[in-house]
């Protein structure tokens, strides 16, 4: 291992990923770029998670997991993550994604050769059973905060965060859309959001039940991001609403 490489910190909150955490895990393993750590939140997993997970860390000292004695959500999760993480740079990877084996050096080639703070690349739908739905989200050139007010398209298993040009960051504590939140507190700083437009991640979606019941959940709490953290107007809030929901269409198609 190349030790001048930096250190980039993978943040993994878990709650019930008997049957995904060995795929997600072993995409980390795979990478071409191998100085990470992986730092899995454990957010009281009942279906054997823990115990996986210790046989995980046992067998590799890059992986550290941490378990939570409450239930806090993925956003309590990731701010734990956050606060053990040791690398200067920030990815986030859910415990049901998986990242292709060169994400991490595509993606840490890109930041360092333009001093970018903020990056995030293309990603393609996979099943809940982990096929590929051939239905890939392009990355676009950069994204502000207004831009950002206004589409979903950054995926939060692709964002990398250069903490030395950002600061110290924590998500708002909400159970969903906190990665949006978080994003959008990050760029009102002036930060932009680069796009790598490569599709370098697999994002799982569930059946269709759960995706009908999620994208309603998601559009209220949008919803509330806009009114509540961000302190948009109705009128604004509701026309950054209707650009989201023509976007969130879109990317469906």
């Amino acid at each position: 291992m190349d030790r001048t490489q930096p250190l980039i910190s993978i943040i993994t909150p878990s709650f019930n990923a008997i049957r995904t955490i060995d795929e997600t895990v072993d995409s980390v393993k795979k990478q071409t770029y191998q100085n990470w750590e992986l730092v899995i939140i454990d957010d009281c997993s009942t279906d054997g998670t823990r115990e996986k997970l210790k046989m995980m860390s046992a067998s590799d000292k890059r992986i550290r997991v941490i378990f939570l004695d409450v239930n806090g959500g993925a956003a309590v999760a990731r701010n734990v993550g956050l606060d053990h993480a040791k690398g200067r740079y920030i990815a986030f990877l859910d415990s049901d994604d998986r990242w292709k084996q060169d994400k991490l050096d595509k993606q840490i080639q890109f930041m360092q050769k333009h001093q970018y703070a903020f990056t995030f690349t293309g990603y393609e739908y996979m099943t809940h059973n982990g096929q590929s739905m051939n239905k890939v989200i392009q990355a676009p050139q950069k994204v502000t905060y207004h831009h950002m007010l206004k589409n979903t398209i950054v995926g939060c298993l692709t964002v990398m965060i250069d903490r030395k040009q950002t600061g110290m960051f924590k998500m708002p504590n909400i159970r969903t859309r906190q990665d949006l939140a978080t994003w959008l507190m990050i760029l009102k700083q002036g930060v932009t959001a680069y796009g790598l437009n490569e599709n370098l991640a697999e994002y799982r979606i569930g059946n269709s039940s759960s995706i009908s019941k999620n994208k309603w959940k998601a559009a209220k709490q949008t919803w509330l991001v806009y009114r509540e953290i961000e302190k948009l107007n109705r009128i604004k809030a509701s026309w950054c609403f209707a650009h989201y929901a023509m976007h969130a269409v879109l990317k469906r198609l």
